[in-house]
């Protein structure tokens, strides 16, 4: 009786082990706990605590499970259950190494259990993975520090050192771990010793530290200071301001895409990132016409506000920040736009930063949403340029010439009314008239870049070209010459028709063209003078007898494109319409024969389509453009800075490959410089338009390249995307069957390339083209199909029930063409032979599978007879005994007889070892007697 006052013990743990099974743990809890008071045998409570440490794993509480495991341990050393259920609580409390010793304890007790070994198994990864973590922590951080700011140090360990920092803060757990390691002071003391390498690493490192994590973010912008940010970014250096632009943008980022982690109480008071948002932003604005800065930092800065500042989307409604950029910073864009390198006393630019300036102003236009703040936009232009008009400083005037010229590259309504104002021409005229040939040069500028929508303007085509006939004339300044020549050829065409040129002393396009050659090719000429040489081309080029000169005249094909390689990347817009013109890539227009009778009817000029655009020229002229190395010259153009290479020179870009990769001849050279690499970027973004002209020159290289040298390293997984966005029915066929073929070469290539195509969810367009009527689409799909099934995901699709894949494969190997044939039968042999079950189903799908077998067996092409013979094996292999004895009792035995009895023949040889087999496989299932040779 006395024992039952306390409770018994076996009954608590019999009504625990109940609860448990029951899934009711907390009650399971209760009742082991009330046993385990109770108990006083030892044994039993090892068992009790066991069981709870089972309902405490459940529960996710792993400090109770892991005691109350111990305290079964400490009774039975080899107790297996309690030992694993330690491990499994030990793992999730992050103590690898003792959960390690636990299992491996459990895998020495029963070495053969698999659960035991994988688990060893993965903790070893595990642990060694840590280990390299772990090592590399505190010490190491420390460590490289140490290194970096130790003057005695080696140059080459230095680099170790800070790629290692790099890596680390990459990672989240190493960048809190360097930031929590005193990184940042650290960080600035490596900035501190002015060594451009020591600035990069430091830099570099801090983005890493700054992206995705709010509060270090913003921790970090308070410790290092948006002015020594700015101040870094001013640096003369190209890569130290490209970092330090990476540097804003991942704090930008962070602080605007917010966090996801819980910070509790404190989340109002740290995350209220807009006071640094706006300093940010003024810091940056005061960059752009600081004289401290230099061009390469003025390039970053104007091109954090280009991506930063206007609404990436329309549909938000706020666009404030655009309106403060517009009222602190738009008079220092302006200033940049201005600016006349050729004059003492001017900011720091590169090539390419009025351009960038231009390409914010547009951004900055185009981002206001109503018609009150597109006047104040103007008003502020307005008053800027009267405000440098002075007859009296002539450096002053030419100032504000030079700022219109960039309002008419940037957003050019504002620019053209800028033009059309009282004064502005006369002061044109006066510039033109000027001694100072830089007065010329800015005027003359002013004129091309006003002329290019010149349909609004027509006293300025009479006036301008009168104004640029003279100083062409005239001059004797190389510089001041080609430009007017330039601004001569876009007043002709923009004017709709060729009549100012032909008032033009010159003569014809050709002589104008071939003058620009020329210059192209003079080296004494200056870069920014030999662009506008291209800049007239661009223009010329729509002739086609001075397309066929241009691309005859390899050291002028050689001249743009080492210009197009150069740090000047203003060029680039020219040099793609230039290609688009040689290579005739641009939209075709139709001529509409009624239209033309009716345009002959009343005598006006009829676009005839010139003997020099037809197919053979085109094809010469592309095979001069690679040879003189138009595909490196593109290479190099992809990698420009975004706000210079915009969507529409993209598309023209992508054009111009895809009229390159027209012939498959050409694609190996294409490969060779690069061209593969280059085209990815332009798949991916862009117009529509191109984008998919990008990816249908992606297919044809990828149809017949080897994927690892076409596509190095991990950007073969980048190829897939776009080009399963060419199988969609809206593409043309011709574009299906590239994009089909290309696919099929990736996916006969490597298991890691097929997973990717099955991700990228091509599976269902593949198999629509399979049912396709058009034959080449049809065996284009099969054969891709056929490499796509050694993937398990693949095979999973035949082997679903209700559709008609496996039946579709069988009828396919039933058709006439042998292509088609040769890939159905292989993707079927490759099926039957991983997936057995699917050799019961081939049988059910059609009643002709067994004639369609006999046909394959019996084919004249020795392929096609191998693969079927091989499915015939597969079917004999597949364990379904009333299967393998229909086949033999059909006339397949004799067939396989016929072909297995045959003379040795190297042409057939598969084929006959492969009948050979059947015939084995057939004795060993005791379906025919062994063979006896008749006495």
């Amino acid at each position: 009786p006395f024992s039952h006052q306390m409770g018994d013990p076996v009954q608590f743990k019999d009504e625990g082990n109940k609860h448990f099974q029951a899934g009711d743990i907390d009650k399971a809890i209760e009742c082991y706990s009330k046993a385990a008071k109770a108990c006083t045998d030892k044994k039993l409570l090892a068992v009790i605590h066991r069981n709870r440490s089972a309902c405490y794993l459940k529960k996710e509480n792993y400090a109770n499970a892991a005691s109350d495991a111990s305290k079964a341990i400490d009774v039975d050393a080899a107790d297996i259950k309690a030992l694993y259920r330690r491990c499994q609580a030990l793992e999730k409390l992050g103590k690898l190494d003792q959960a390690f010793k636990d299992v491996q304890r459990c895998a020495t007790l029963e070495p053969k259990n698999k659960t035991f070994l994988e688990t060893l198994r993965r903790l070893g990864a595990e642990i060694q993975a840590k280990l390299k973590t772990t090592f590399s922590t505190d010490s190491r951080v420390q460590n490289m520090f140490d290194i970096l700011l130790d003057d005695e140090t080696g140059k080459e360990n230095k680099e170790k050192a800070a790629n290692n920092l790099i890596v680390l803060a990459r990672d989240e757990a190493g960048a809190e771990r360097i930031f929590q390691n005193n990184g940042v002071p650290l960080l600035l003391n490596l900035i501190q010793t002015g060594k451009p390498e020591m600035i990069l690493a430091a830099v570099r490192t801090l983005s890493g530290m700054c992206t995705g994590h709010k509060a270090r973010t913003m921790a970090i912008l308070h410790m290092v200071g948006v002015d020594k940010m700015c101040s870094i970014m001013a640096i003369d250096n190209e890569e130290i301001a490209l970092a330090t632009c990476n540097l804003f943008q991942c704090i930008n980022d962070s602080l605007t895409g917010g966090d996801k982690r819980e910070y509790g109480k404190e989340e109002a008071l740290v995350l209220d990132a807009s006071k640094d948002l706006k300093a940010i932003l003024l810091s940056l604005l005061k960059m752009v016409a600081s004289k401290k800065v230099s061009g390469h930092g003025r390039d970053q800065a104007l091109n954090l506000l280009s991506k930063n500042v206007p609404r990436q989307i329309r549909k938000e409604k706020d666009n404030s920040r655009t309106l403060f950029t517009v009222d602190h910073g738009l008079r220092k864009i302006l200033k940049v736009c201005g600016q006349v390198p050729e004059l003492p006393d001017q900011l720091p630019l590169t090539e390419n930063t009025q351009l960038i300036a231009s390409v914010l102003l547009n951004k900055l236009y185009d981002d206001l949403s109503c018609d009150p703040e597109r006047a104040n936009f103007k008003d502020i232009c307005e008053e800027y340029i009267k405000s440098k008009i002075d007859p009296k400083d002539m450096d002053k005037t030419i100032h504000a010439v030079n700022t219109i010229s960039g309002l008419l590259q940037g957003p050019f309504d504002v620019g053209n009314a800028l033009v059309g104002h009282q004064g502005i021409m006369e002061i044109m005229v006066a510039l033109c008239g000027s001694e100072r040939d830089v007065d010329q040069m800015v005027a003359v500028e002013a004129l091309i870049h006003s002329s290019s929508k010149m349909s609004r303007a027509s006293f300025f085509i009479t006036n301008g070209v009168s104004l640029l006939k003279d100083i062409y004339k005239k001059t004797k300044n190389e510089k001041i010459k080609i430009r007017a020549l330039v601004g001569l050829c876009k007043l002709g065409s923009a004017g709709g028709d060729d009549y100012s040129l032909r008032q033009f002393a010159e003569g014809s396009t050709e002589k104008l063209a071939k003058q620009c050659r020329k210059w192209l090719c003079n080296p004494q000429i200056d870069t920014k003078t030999r662009k506008w040489a291209i800049e007239g081309l661009a223009y010329l080029t729509n002739d086609a007898d001075v397309k066929d000169d241009f691309v005859e005249d390899e050291l002028a094909l050689k001249a743009m494109f080492e210009l197009a390689k150069s740090k000047d990347k203003t060029i680039l817009y020219a040099v793609a319409c230039t290609l688009i013109n040689c290579t005739n890539s641009y939209d075709k227009k139709e001529i509409i024969p009624e239209l033309v009778q009716l345009a002959k009817f009343s005598k006006q000029h009829v676009p005839e389509q010139h003997p020099k655009d037809k197919k053979d020229f085109i094809e010469q002229r592309v095979k001069r453009l690679l040879k003189a190395g138009v595909t490196s010259a593109l290479a190099v153009m992809v990698k420009a800075d975004n706000s210079i290479l915009t969507d529409q020179t993209k598309e023209m870009l992508a054009r111009v490959f895809l009229a390159l990769a027209e012939n498959p001849r050409d694609r190996g050279t294409i490969v060779a410089e690069g061209g593969g690499k280059a085209l990815i970027p332009l798949a991916l973004e862009g117009t529509e338009a191109g984008k998919v002209r990008a990816s249908h020159a992606l297919a044809k290289i990828a149809a017949i390249s080897n994927p690892e040298i076409a596509f190095p390293g991990e950007r073969v997984y980048e190829v897939i995307r776009p080009l399963v966005s060419l199988l969609h029915t809206d593409r043309d066929g011709k574009q299906n069957y590239e994009a089909l073929r290309s696919l099929t070469n990736l996916a006969g290539f490597s298991e890691r390339l097929r997973v990717k195509i099955v991700k990228e969810n091509a599976l269902p367009d593949i198999e629509n083209y399979m049912f396709e009527q058009h034959d080449q689409l049809r065996q284009a799909a099969t054969e891709c199909m056929c490499n796509l099934v050694t993937c398990k995901e693949v095979q999973e699709r035949f082997l679903q029930d209700g559709n008609d894949r496996l039946k579709l494969l069988v009828l396919l190997c039933g058709e006439d063409d042998d292509g088609l044939q040769t890939a159905a039968a292989g993707a079927l042999a490759m099926l039957t032979a991983v997936q057995k079950t699917l050799c019961a189903k081939l049988t059910k799908v059609t009643s002709q599978w067994l004639e369609i077998l006999q046909r394959l067996c019996l084919h004249h092409k020795p392929q096609i007879q191998h693969r079927g013979i091989v499915i015939v094996y597969n079917l004999l292999n597949s364990d379904d005994s009333e299967l393998a004895k229909k086949l033999i009792e059909s006339e397949m035995l004799e067939i396989l007889s016929v072909i297995g009895k045959a003379e040795d023949n190297p042409k057939r040889q598969e084929a006959i070892d492969a009948a050979r087999t059947c015939l084995v496989k057939a004795m060993d299932l005791g379906l025919i007697k062994p063979f006896t040779s008749t006495s």
